[in-house]
């Protein structure tokens, strides 16, 4: 345990060390464009954040070869390597992306080359566990496995690009869900090899100590984004590590229950739950209106949340308590061996949090038209406002004339302006 808590330490404490001096580096090479739209911020905000985890990846992976344990298990494969390759292929596209922009389709290459870095290192789902009663292990062949660790690697670095639109948000949701990830690992390879030291472990505590060491910075009000550089390189780790998830061998499952079993192909969906629904959402929502898929819109889940009439802050809060609640819902299940009907329960429960909510604020705050309502001294909306900025008037300057009715004693000395009453 006490590599782990290391190797994160290195991972934040690298990232969040770096992120003033790409900060600059962003501004100096104008990395920071104007605001859109669609945009939820008010000011622009340089981008390029991603560069920072990027080394603090780096740091972490390279500190956690040389550890006793870690390294050792680290060794037997080339996952320090591939994520390093395929980490700095994505981060170099996403970078490109965020200084110039970048078409589309030409990021998707650049998305499924790095993933076909991955399978190239060998780092790739190998087998798809399922209990004796559903035929048991279904094991790959070199050809499946290739695709379908691509398409996992695409979704997730979308799924994460999809979601990250608030101060705070992308980074947050990626760390629980390496949170819960590492818990999970960290439980099956006990009951497996009474062991628990396993790669899938030393990734997410590498990828979880890389989102809180730039989530200082980020946090609402941001000083810096972290981009599709950092978004893209965070969703391709987190793939990596419910990739590795899965065993090597897939029938030392055999003594664990059938919702155990069920786990690893489970979790993805549970971890990446909020990412998956804004991102087939937002396909279903593009297309059906006749634009491209990637064409940006204000129709996300987040969007949503912030029209109803809730702060920044509070919206991000709200998304993280929903992740947490299926993540570690789902890990909590898995580790107590209760039936797998459960887990709807667990979707529902998580429904139910996020309407309970929201109705408060909209009973409170007449829900969308609460920001047209006047706020007290003390009711603080954590930050700048999300909507346009009102203009100042320059000191000194009267905006308006206000005529009153002088006493009778007085009239006299009142001059008449041309057209009054």
């Amino acid at each position: 345990m006490r590599e782990y808590l290391f190797m994160a330490l290195v991972a934040a404490a690298v990232t969040f060390l770096l992120v003033p001096l790409v900060r600059r580096f962003a501004i100096r090479i104008g990395a920071m464009p104007e605001v859109r739209e669609r945009d939820v911020h008010t000011t622009p905000t340089p981008r390029l954040g991603g560069l920072a985890m990027y080394f603090g990846l780096v740091a972490g992976l390279l500190v956690a070869g040389n550890l006793n344990r870690t390294g050792y298990v680290l060794a037997q494969d080339q996952t320090t390597l591939a994520l390093i390759v395929a980490g700095g292929l994505i981060t170099l596209t996403g970078f490109l992306d965020d200084w110039w922009g970048m078409d589309p389709f030409i990021k998707l290459g650049g998305q499924i080359a790095a993933a076909g870095v991955m399978v190239f290192f060998d780092m790739r789902l190998t087998s798809i566990p399922l209990p004796d009663s559903w035929g048991g292990a279904y094991v790959l062949d070199y050809n499946l496995s290739t695709v379908l660790t691509i398409l996992i690697v695409v979704v997730a670095i979308n799924a994460v690009n999809f979601v990250d639109g608030l101060d705070g948000l992308a980074a947050g949701i990626v760390g629980i869900a390496a949170a819960a990830t590492w818990m999970y690992s960290i439980f099956l390879d006990q009951a497996i090899e009474q062991n628990r030291i396993n790669t899938t472990a030393a990734i997410t505590a590498i990828l979880l100590g890389m989102c809180l060491g730039f989530l200082p910075h980020n946090f609402h009000p941001a000083k810096i984004f972290m981009g599709d550089t950092g978004a893209m390189l965070l969703g391709l780790v987190l793939a990596g590590s419910l990739i590795t998830v899965t065993p090597l061998d897939p029938f030392s499952f055999d003594g664990i229950n059938k919702f155990g079993t069920l786990v690893p192909l489970l979790l993805p969906v549970a971890v990446l739950v909020l990412p998956l629904t804004d991102l087939i959402t937002a396909v279903v929502r593009r297309t059906s209106q006749g634009l491209s898929p990637f064409a940006p819109d204000r129709g996300h889940l987040h969007h949503r949340l912030l029209d109803i009439g809730h702060s920044q802050r509070l919206t991000v809060l709200i998304m993280y308590a929903w992740t947490v609640l299926f993540a570690f819902g789902l890990v909590t299940m898995s580790v107590f061996g209760v039936p797998v009907l459960l887990f709807p329960i667990v979707i529902l429960l998580a429904l139910g949090v996020l309407v309970m909510m929201a109705l408060p604020r909209l009973r409170s705050r007449g829900g969308a038209h609460a920001a047209a309502r006047g706020k007290s001294p003390g009711d603080d909306d954590d930050g700048p406002p999300t909507g346009p900025m009102p203009v100042i008037a320059p000191s000194g300057e009267v905006t308006q004339q206000v005529r009153r009715t002088p006493p009778a004693q007085d009239r006299s000395a009142v001059q008449v302006f041309p057209g009054g009453p």
